[in-house]
């Protein structure tokens, strides 16, 4: 996937609009931009210091295209490493099509997906998982995707990486030590202390691997399923969450039939909230299909809000909920319609149905009112603490499927050597297992003989230009 010479961009989204920024990357993108580029100064490139912007003109066969305002970043001081020219033209797709012909004409190479970010790569102007964090810094939606993508990218993941990795080759290097002067029984490594950085190690990979399921949600959304029996006021619930009508309220059983989704930001962590069809048997056959898609958005669900009225049975209500749980699911108990109740929220019915609930995470209860906004702050107020609560108070955390797949193979061969130091199995396969731990950790940031296919997986994801 990686062209030869220099490659050519547009970098900001295809169409019209205001300005459109097209960049070149190579060892000739000096030489070619001057070419069609001429500086409104009047002066050579070789006058203009680099990491400089200036206004100019771009001609092709001295008719003027476009006024254009050019950067160039000589190598390696540059995104990529390499000599960068990044040319700011009016936004008409006329205008950056007719400029990208122009050096295509002139020997450059279109740029893949992800090119640029590669090239980077391979210069050594940052690891794979700094290179990840750039396409998910792009695809950021919430702050909390953002500032999570923008630490990773800023090396802090990539240190605790390396870390990790230099623990693991100073103990072979002692296992190995060993091995070459095995005939004179040398001990160089004290198995107490192996022992001992083999379960610090297994602890730091585990804490990880266990962020995974915060990470993973903070960069795609927070899966939120609204669900209860019919009329239990879920659509009302997601039309005051949003003070906006996005479902059909009625009290007519069965009025929600499908799934409505809708994304809302809060307190900077993006939760997709899907409000579901009611819960119940129906021989209506669209309205089983809407309940049977609303209980397989539940089994995907991190978060499940499960709306009950206080004259609903309590062996309904709990019979339904065990039903719906599925591990890691966070529950949250709500008593909708308080407001009709003179009494308002009944904090004890509440608790008698948690106290029935047997669940890997304890319950939550709580009421509202969808008629009273200021009920709804608490509710919100849980979803933030509790999405909170899986980091674990991690300084670092994992948010990519590659990343927690590597974790997991490093700790099952970790656990292989923490169990053979502990049954005295001889040094030489010890360190064909560390060898394999060491590895895993190292193709998380790159620090291996990085497969083509892999490469290829990961920046075939980038936009075009990036």
């Amino acid at each position: 996937m990686l062209s030869e010479g220099t490659i050519i961009a547009l970098s900001t989204p295809q169409g019209s609009g205001a300005i459109g920024v097209i960049r070149l990357s190579g060892s000739s993108a000096i030489e070619k931009g001057a070419h069609f580029i001429s500086p409104r100064s009047k002066k050579e490139w070789n006058q203009i210091a680099p990491n400089t912007a200036f206004l100019a003109d771009f001609n092709d066969r001295n008719i003027l295209i476009d006024e254009v305002l050019v950067t160039f970043f000589e190598g390696p001081n540059s995104y990529t490493g390499e000599d960068v020219v990044e040319i700011s033209c009016h936004g008409s797709s006329y205008i950056q099509q007719k400029i990208i012909s122009c050096f295509l004409g002139k020997g450059v190479q279109p740029a893949h997906a992800g090119e640029f970010t590669l090239r980077a790569y391979l210069n050594k102007k940052m690891d794979l998982s700094q290179a990840e964090a750039v396409a998910d810094i792009i695809a950021s939606e919430s702050e909390a995707a953002h500032d999570m993508a923008m630490k990773q990218m800023r090396g802090g993941f990539s240190e605790n990486m390396e870390a990790l990795r230099q623990q693991l080759i100073q103990f072979k290097a002692l296992i190995e030590l060993e091995l070459d002067f095995g005939e004179e029984e040398v001990d160089f490594a004290n198995k107490d202390q192996l022992k001992k950085l083999l379960h610090t190690l297994h602890k730091d990979i585990s804490s990880l691997k266990q962020s995974f399921a915060y990470g993973n949600v903070i960069k795609k959304g927070v899966p939120v399923a609204i669900a209860g029996k019919p009329n239990a006021g879920k659509s009302s619930l997601l039309n005051a969450l949003f003070k906006e009508e996005k479902a059909i309220v009625s009290n007519i059983p069965g009025t929600t039939r499908d799934l409505i989704e809708d994304t809302l930001i809060i307190e900077g962590i993006s939760f997709r909230f899907v409000d579901t069809a009611g819960l119940r048997e129906t021989e209506d056959v669209v309205e089983a299909i809407g309940v049977k898609k609303a209980k397989d958005k539940i089994t995907q669900a991190t978060l499940l809000l499960y709306l009950y009225e206080r004259t609903t049975a309590f062996e309904a209500i709990i019979n339904e909920i065990r039903s719906l749980l599925h591990e890691n699911l966070n529950l949250v108990l709500i008593e909708n319609k308080i407001d009709q109740n003179p009494s308002g929220f009944d904090k004890d019915f509440n608790q008698k149905l948690i106290d029935a609930i047997t669940h890997s995470s304890t319950p939550f209860g709580m009421g509202v009112s969808t008629l009273e906004e200021h009920s709804l702050k608490p509710l919100k107020d849980h979803l933030v603490k509790t999405i909170h609560s899986l980091g674990n108070n991690s300084s670092v955390i994992v948010n990519n499927t590659r990343h927690f797949h590597a974790l997991t193979l490093a700790l099952e061969t970790l656990e292989l050597v923490m169990e053979g130091l502990e049954n005295d199995i001889p040094g030489d396969l010890l360190s064909v297992e560390l060898k394999e731990v060491i590895y895993h950790i190292g193709s998380i940031t790159g620090k291996i003989d990085v497969d083509e296919d892999i490469l290829g997986t990961i920046f075939g994801k980038f936009c075009i230009g990036k």
